[in-house]
């Protein structure tokens, strides 16, 4: 199958990376199936699609909730490409996070990928085609401190991707794991316990890291012609992930050498 006669189901489509990866994959002609938790973003971006010549669709889709995806399912029926895209950030060390703060990574952040594969995947095994995107993060290989829940749900979609993709060969679907480190979007709009400094600190990040979200989503889509299962968007991020499996003692004390910068220059703010 031709990726121009694919359908592609791709969740928090949108704004920002699932907007672009939706973009993407209409320009090698995938039928794209734009879908968010508000409705109106969703219908949006399908509107921009269908004016480039894409065929397209809106769908609201609440990734927490298991009978919404079904409800998807029983509509649209097989996809060939599934992007987990939709997810929320959040900061904070372990003494500072709040039950409500990890049910929320856990339930949108990995179930949300979870309840997307155990949805759609079954019909690409049957179908012997297809692949699956789940967006993670670098923080879920980096392990940084300060973003426990964030890094902790990153780093189990990374887990399941790895498992899904053993899983699911011998059946001719490829599964890909795409870890960006910091590109302008809207995250910063889900952290709900960011403090004002921080924010500042995250866009000052995402503004000077040289990469754009169609760049991640171009990657996304290398991925998939490539069957690649990690996908490193950003320069230099190898070396780090190199560095953590090869030497990770190292690793550590670089962490911990920039964490007691931190605090020295808090310490002196305060």
């Amino acid at each position: 199958m031709t990726r121009s006669s694919r359908t592609a189901l791709i969740t928090g489509a949108g704004s920002g990376l699932g907007r672009a990866v939706a973009l993407r994959l209409a320009q090698d002609g995938c039928t794209v199936l734009v879908t968010d938790v508000k409705s109106e973003r969703a219908e949006s971006v399908a509107r921009e699609l269908q004016a480039m010549g894409a065929t397209a669709q809106a769908h609201a889709l609440d990734v927490r909730d298991w009978e919404a995806w079904r409800s998807l399912h029983a509509t649209v029926g097989h996809v060939d490409i599934l992007v987990n895209n939709a997810g929320v950030a959040d900061v904070g060390r372990l003494v500072d996070t709040d039950p409500d703060q990890w049910a929320r990574q856990i339930n949108i952040n990995l179930m949300g990928v979870i309840r997307g594969c155990r949805t759609f995947v079954p019909g690409m095994v049957q179908s012997g085609s297809g692949h699956v995107i789940n967006i993670a993060s670098l923080a879920g290989l980096a392990l940084a401190p300060g973003m426990i829940s964030y890094n902790t749900a990153k780093a189990a979609v990374v887990a399941f991707s790895e498992s899904l993709r053993l899983e699911v060969a011998l059946d001719g679907v490829g599964v890909s794991v795409c870890c960006p480190a910091f590109f302008r979007t809207n995250l910063t709009d889900s952290m709900h316990s960011a403090s004002p400094a921080v924010v500042e600190r995250v866009h000052k990040w995402m503004d000077t890291s040289g990469i754009t979200a169609d760049d991640v989503a171009q990657a996304c889509a290398d991925a998939i012609a490539q069957d690649r299962f990690l996908v490193l968007t950003h320069p230099g991020t190898w070396k780090y992930w190199l560095l953590k499996r090869i030497w990770p003692e190292r690793y550590r004390s670089q962490l911990l050498a920039r964490e007691r910068q931190r605090r020295a220059r808090r310490a002196i703010r305060d």
